[in-house]
């Protein structure tokens, strides 16, 4: 089994930064990737950023310029790090961790509880 352990969320000011951080532990050893993705009232949950094992980044357009994603590996725990600056109105929102691992029986996907990132002046 594979456990989430997010955090790093809470209210910022426009133009600020936070880093949300998510700890994988447990069954890791098949780890795909690591990714944030994030879901606002009445939208549906989208891609922020997510990274796979050998450190390649993927990141969602609206972010690309202003978000910074890493993963740190150890044996059995890795991270994924969710740098935001220059945040604005429109990022507020639940952050969720998604770690996407593969089994013997196939390709599978654990996500985290969420965090609320609330950006206001």
């Amino acid at each position: 089994q594979v456990q989430l352990m997010e955090s790093g969320g809470g209210l910022v000011q426009p133009g600020e930064s936070i880093t949300l951080s998510c700890a994988a532990s447990g069954d890791i050893h098949g780890l795909r990737s690591l990714g944030w993705y994030r879901q606002a009232p009445t939208n549906q949950r989208e891609l922020v950023a997510s990274i796979d094992g050998e450190g390649i980044p993927n990141y969602a357009k609206s972010v690309e310029d202003r978000f910074v994603v890493s993963i740190s590996k150890e044996w059995q725990k890795s991270k994924v790090y969710l740098r935001m600056r220059d945040l604005k109105a429109e990022d507020t929102a639940t952050y969720y961790c998604r770690y996407v691992g593969l089994a013997t029986y196939g390709e599978f996907e654990v996500w985290g509880q969420g965090t609320q990132v609330t950006v206001s002046a």
